[in-house]
């Protein structure tokens, strides 16, 4: 597979994978994984599908969480991520890696708002408690059963 189809996997297996698995550092130097919402899913988060068509190419990746979580202290600590996307039974993976962002007022925390997360963040929108993390890969990796493609992406996670 060259780097061209591996792009175009990338993104089809973030539209359809069921979670994102987040990796951080812990300030010990500890990589620490849980599973989130992935918003390009295109079945469970329908509504994000024209958000998330501008940025297809850049393979953005944005995660909802609580601004007083664990994840986000280490990433204010230590701002390289990678993020995971499988479909274990396709023995299909895409693995992104970069600097993230945490995202506390103005866009895209608004456009990714959904109804009913004031379960999480009884606040709503404006509630201290609800941030986003924003990573525009610097690089990926793809992977089908044995055949691999990693690629890099531009100074600003662009294609």
């Amino acid at each position: 597979m060259d780097e061209s189809e591996a792009r175009v996997l990338s993104i089809q297996i973030m539209e359809v994978a069921p979670m994102a698995y987040l990796t951080t550092i812990d300030p010990q130097g500890w990589p620490q994984t849980r599973a989130l919402f992935n918003f390009r899913n295109r079945a469970q988060f329908p509504g994000l599908r024209g958000y998330f068509k501008n940025h297809k190419e850049a393979l953005l990746v944005l995660l909802g969480t609580n601004t007083s979580s664990n994840k986000v202290a280490h990433i204010r600590n230590n701002p390289r991520v990678s993020v995971y996307y499988c479909k274990p039974l396709d023995f299909r993976g895409l693995m992104l890696g970069g600097e993230a962002k945490i995202v506390t007022e103005g866009p895209p925390r608004e456009e990714i708002w959904q109804e009913g997360w004031t379960q999480y963040y009884p606040g709503g929108l404006d509630d201290p408690d609800y941030a986003v993390i924003s990573l525009r890969p610097q690089m990926g990796r793809y992977y089908h059963r044995l055949d691999t493609c990693e690629f890099r992406m531009g100074d600003h996670g662009e294609a």
